[in-house]
């Protein structure tokens, strides 16, 4: 199966800036546009994006139910796209999940 090219590389870029700048929230809503857009294939890339961006927002917060919870489901949703889709290096975002997990908190997000 070939997964078709993202259809907006300019909002992807756009996405991953902001989550990069620890602006969660607006990456979030970045992402679910791409993600509403999306063909099936790319669906689940775009969702577990999705909830990278809500995890950083979880935690600065204070939500840290919320922040593991995100973390979870970004790496169900990630794990199948590994190791690099769309030019995103996925292998090091799983591995950032795993960090932020293990350590209880989130460190700059690796993209």
């Amino acid at each position: 199966m070939t997964i078709p090219c993202v259809q907006d590389p300019e909002e992807l870029a756009q996405g991953l800036a902001l989550v990069r700048d620890g602006d969660g929230f607006a990456a979030h809503e970045v992402f679910e546009l791409l993600w509403r857009a999306a063909p099936a294939a790319e669906r689940d890339f775009y969702q577990g994006l999705v909830h990278v961006a809500v995890a950083t927002y979880q935690e600065r917060r204070g939500n840290p139910v919320g922040r593991e919870r995100q973390l979870h489901k970004a790496q169900r949703r990630l794990a199948a796209y590994a190791p690099h889709h769309q030019g995103v290096d996925v292998a090091a975002l799983l591995a950032w999940c795993e960090v932020s997990l293990t350590d209880g908190t989130c460190p700059p997000v690796p993209v």
